[in-house]
């Protein structure tokens, strides 16, 4: 299985379950390659154990500190949200490993929400909804953490032409102060009644064009953590509250801004933004970076027509919610409350610092204990609910030589994190007791691991030829069998062994030059797919590929639908796609399938029922949501009565449904009123048939009655006859023809 190692190094990189031999007479009589084999294989062969080199990976566990189950009352080690927190990997390439950590949400942990605001003309009714804002939230939060501190800031857009009005006669329009980017207004406080007097004091402003400067403003919101005052041990919740869109990265060129945002906090003395007209505005990879960075969660607080627009950005965003906002702001306590809880019911895992040589592969075990491979993350938990995860790791190759590998695994929008340091398994144990101009190497080499490693010139197991040597009796032994070429043509033959041809494709070796790194299969024009290696034209998948050119993905998050379920319930994942197996369903996730039973209709069973597993609330009348995924259903019971009910799923696949109290029933039908009705429609068929007969009788003695006239009697001969007679005479030298009556 491994005829193409000529050292230990290079056997430990064909497979993670190759073994080599370094006991010093072992393979006297056979190529070098048999030293690299199975371990039991060399066992049997002959070789000692203490002389065989077998690597395997292993994990240290650095710091393991209990989970907290409040986030008041702290221990003596602080608020712990993650376990374990630093491990080490001793990492074998090609051998698989995993370790498990676990994640909780603690209780009563603090909270910081810093409300930053578009202060523009369109939000002025809105800015007088929030005036008393800080009470009421305070007195709703205190509900869920007792620990709550408030912040605001403000913004509108970049105070330069083409953004906002620049002319003299602008600056000083009736009840608006001047364009301005950002600026903090209140650093985080339990004192909320500043909140109020602070916002109290606010007056709108005006821009010219319709995006607004709202990502300049949350960055500079996010990366000056000191002005703000974000404290290390609470949740940071950002409110991002508007009515129109942001301007985006390059929209800065407009007005000459060429410099790329640098990501640093830019407060002057004044707490207002800075570099408003130096730089562009951020990207949104840099905010998602800083956001991530600094534990913040984001919550677009938007209008309704803005609700797509800003749930494509949590797409890019790792860490967002959207959430609509009325027109005049009323519902933005309740709106709060809503993102708040719904990112206290998720653990997303996020991986920092991710080396390119190392494979992660994840599976999720949720609150129902059933393990979800190639997911990362859990929904619909619990405040103080504990989910697990098990991280498979692989190393792919050995980087060079005194590389450190390290990488942190973070929930997302938590402090805690998992620190990962990494070494590498690639040089044997008997490297370590090298002898060089060994004599058991005819004093021309160095004996390493079992073999001698010629000096340039020199060949043999104990050095003992000098290259270009050859004989009959070496060529016998450059064949793989006999009738084969010498070296498999792709080699010369020197003193008794093969020198490989070099290859522009690759690396050509083996003791018969019979492998090389480059004919393995391809799949588009790649060797392996780009997902393995090539060892003498087999493809060694890496971890999560499979397949003879290791194209197939054993990755399944692709194949998880927007309801959490594996293919919509309606096909199987293969290769990291869904493969539909119920007839008429098709998309992406076997989501779209008109011929399947309706969610309607398989819903409407349990609205029907009296008993629920999971009793809900019904109000007295059915709410006019515009929440996305939530459909309205109706259907006929057999009372004659229209039930109405929405649904809508939960990432587990879990319906929720709101049904109205009381279905709708009509009167029952009036029996002398559909006799009546029954009766006067057969009359009228009656007399519509009469009269369409009455017409067609008319007709036909007409047309009679005309032929009869136009007939003539034989027997009946005029009195009066006229008879022509032919002439041709002159009269007075004139010719005449004519007749005679």
């Amino acid at each position: 299985m491994s005829g193409s190692a000529t050292s230990c190094e290079e056997c430990l990189l064909i497979h993670p379950s190759c073994a080599w031999c370094a006991q010093e007479e072992f393979g006297r009589g056979r190529t070098l390659t048999s030293r690299c084999d199975l371990s039991q294989n060399l066992q049997k062969r002959g070789c000692e154990a203490r002389f065989i080199e077998y690597p395997t990976s292993s994990i240290s566990v650095l710091q393991n500190m209990p989970l907290s189950s409040k986030g008041s009352g702290l221990t003596q080690y602080g608020v712990v949200q993650i376990m374990p927190q630093k491990i080490s990997l001793s990492l074998r390439p090609g051998d698989q490993t995993w370790f498990g950590l676990q994640v909780r949400q603690v209780e009563d942990y603090p909270v910081d929400l810093y409300y930053l605001m578009d202060l523009s003309l369109s939000m002025k009714d809105d800015l007088d909804t929030i005036r008393n804002l800080g009470t009421k939230l305070a007195l709703e939060m205190s509900k869920l953490t007792s620990n709550f501190r408030l912040g605001f800031g403000s913004f509108v857009d970049k105070n330069m032409s083409p953004f906002s009005y620049t002319a003299s006669k602008y600056k000083l329009f009736p009840n608006c102060v001047p364009t301005f980017g950002f600026r903090h207004i209140l650093s985080l406080t339990d004192k909320v009644d500043r909140f109020n007097e602070e916002v109290q004091k606010q007056m709108v402003s005006r821009n010219r064009d319709a995006p607004e400067g709202g990502f300049d403003a949350i960055l500079q919101a996010a990366v000056c953590k000191e002005e703000i005052g974000w404290r290390k041990e609470a949740y940071h919740l950002l409110v991002f509250a508007t009515d129109d869109v942001p301007h985006l990265a390059l929209d800065g060129r407009l007005g000459g801004l060429v410099q790329p945002h640098d990501g640093q906090c830019h407060l002057n003395d004044e707490n207002e933004y800075s570099a408003s007209e130096k730089m562009d505005y951020p990207s949104l990879a840099l905010l998602g970076e800083k956001l991530a960075e600094n534990n913040i969660f984001l919550i677009f607080a938007v209008t309704k027509r803005l609700y797509v627009i800003y749930k494509d950005f949590t797409a890019l965003i790792p860490g967002t919610t959207v959430e609509i906002l009325d027109q005049d702001s009323k519902n933005v306590i309740q709106l709060i409350i809503a993102a708040y809880n719904n990112i206290r019911s998720k653990v997303e895992l996020s991986v920092w610092d991710h080396p390119e040589d190392i494979n992660l592969s994840f599976t999720a075990t949720c609150q129902d204990g059933k393990p979800l491979p190639g997911l990362r993350k859990c929904a619909d938990l619990k405040i103080g609910d504990t989910v697990s995860f098990n991280v498979s790791v692989e190393a792919r190759s050995c980087p060079p030589r005194g590389t450190d590998q390290s990488f942190t695994i973070k929930p997302v929008g938590f402090k805690e994190r998992l620190e990962v340091s990494v070494d590498y398994q690639c040089d044997c144990g008997c490297s370590r007791t090298a002898q060089t101009n060994s004599s058991i190497c005819s004093s021309i080499g160095t004996y390493n691991c079992g073999t001698c490693h010629c000096e340039p010139g020199y060949l043999g197991a104990r050095c003992e030829c000098q290259e270009g040597e050859a004989s009959s009796m070496y060529l016998s032994a450059c064949r793989e069998a006999e009738g084969k070429q010498v070296c498999s043509g792709r080699g010369e033959c020197s003193c008794n062994q093969c020198l490989c041809y070099e290859s522009e494709f690759g690396k050509i070796y083996g003791s018969y030059c019979e492998c090389d790194d480059f004919s393995c299969a391809r799949h588009k024009g790649v060797l392996c797919s780009g997902h393995g290696e090539c060892h003498c034209g087999e493809c060694k998948c890496h971890a999560g590929y499979i397949g003879d050119n290791c194209n197939c993905s054993t990755e399944t998050s692709s194949c998880i639908a927007d309801d959490g379920q594996m293919c919509s319930g309606r096909g199987n994942c293969v290769c990291g796609r869904c493969q539909c197996t119920e007839p008429g369903a098709f998309g992406d996730t076997c989501e779209k399938c008109p011929t399947c039973p309706d969610a309607c209709g398989t819903k409407r069973f349990l609205s029907a029922n009296e008993v629920c597993l999971i009793c809900f609330s019904l109000s007295p009348s059915l709410p006019e949501t515009e929440e996305p995924g939530a459909v309205l259903c109706l259907y006929k019971t057999d009372n004659d009565c229209v039930m109405k009910f929405t649904y809508s799923e939960h990432a587990s696949g879990q319906s929720v449904l709101t049904a109205l109290k009381e279905p709708e029933c009509g009167g029952g039908p009036d029996a002398l009123m559909v006799l009546l009705a029954v009766v006067g429609s057969i009359l009228l068929v009656g007399v519509v048939l009469l009269a369409v007969w009455k017409l067609v009788i008319t007709i036909h003695d007409r047309r009679e009655f005309s032929r009869f006239q136009s007939a003539s009697n034989p027997l009946y001969k005029q009195p009066v006859s006229t008879h022509f007679v032919e002439t041709d005479f002159n009269m007075y030298g004139k010719s005449f023809n004519g007749g005679v009556h």
